[in-house]
């Protein structure tokens, strides 16, 4: 009898213990622990309002929010691609993108912009999403800068984008592309989307930009190079061809058209070719 007894015993404190670590987990998922996330550093200008002033001047209808939103990070996105040689226009379009120009919920209320998902690493704050299924898990940061900081992390840390750092920095098509190959986003128009924000907001621009070129000067951080020395690009004006281009700058039409992924030899007044 007492033999029973103490089975008995020891089946209920087993199940007790059992509904007592399903409890734990299940807070667990639903809040995620408080990262300590570094305060963001004040980062030196990229001339990104002088640069904006000039596309509103040359198209008025540019959308108004994109730009605010170009003015507003093109920074971090050039700091990020100086220490993970990731394009900063790579970077700024899929923040443009994925983040509805800043102003989607997720980017709102969970300062993500880049739509990057828990995973099963994630220890992090969390909040859930209808996506590609119904209340998915999504990262939260208590700073845009960690959003940043932790796309150019997950990119650089996962052997499958690990192909990408074989391209070169100004080549946002092949970078667009690989993307999708990579599998970071299902939509199929992705590599699209991503090159028409950057060339119809000239983000190329921002790829070059150098490291020696920010400059502290009295306490002020100051961007010491005009936004528009292009060091190894071209963009098309009224009466070039690409013979004329080629003649110029010493090369062959075919090595512009192999560089540049071009069908053939119409050219776009205010496209960017790239020289070399």
């Amino acid at each position: 009898m007492k033999l029973r007894v103490i089975i008995s015993c020891v089946f209920f404190l087993v199940l007790a213990s059992c509904g007592s670590k399903k409890r734990v987990v299940q807070n667990k998922k639903g809040s995620g622990v408080v990262l300590s996330e570094p305060i963001p550093e004040k980062l030196p200008s990229v001339n990104q309002k002088e640069f904006t002033k000039k596309l509103i001047k040359k198209n008025p209808k540019l959308n108004k929010h994109t730009l605010a939103y170009i003015r507003k990070y093109a920074p971090i996105a050039v700091k990020e691609m100086h220490a993970y040689e990731i394009p900063a226009s790579i970077t700024l379009a899929q923040g443009i993108l994925e983040s509805g120009r800043g102003r989607s919920e997720l980017a709102a209320k969970s300062n993500n912009h880049f739509g990057i998902k828990c995973h099963t690493k994630w220890q992090g704050e969390r909040v859930y999403h209808d996506d590609d299924e119904k209340g998915e898990c999504f990262r939260k940061y208590q700073y845009v800068e960690t959003s940043y900081n932790d796309h150019s992390e997950f990119l650089t840390k996962r052997s499958r984008y690990s192909f990408l750092f074989n391209y070169r920095k100004k080549d946002y098509k092949k970078w667009a592309k690989g993307l999708k190959k990579a599998g970071y986003a299902t939509d199929k128009q992705y590599p699209n989307k991503l090159i028409k924000i950057i060339e119809t907001y000239k983000l190329y621009d921002f790829d070059n930009i150098k490291k020696k070129d920010f400059k502290v000067t009295k306490g002020k951080l100051k961007y010491n190079k005009p936004l528009n020395a292009i060091d190894d690009s071209y963009e098309v004006r009224k009466g070039d061809t690409l013979y004329s281009i080629a003649k110029k700058y010493k090369t062959s039409v075919a090595k512009l058209k192999e560089i540049n992924e071009l069908k053939n030899n119409n050219l776009n007044i205010g496209q960017r070719l790239l020289l070399k």
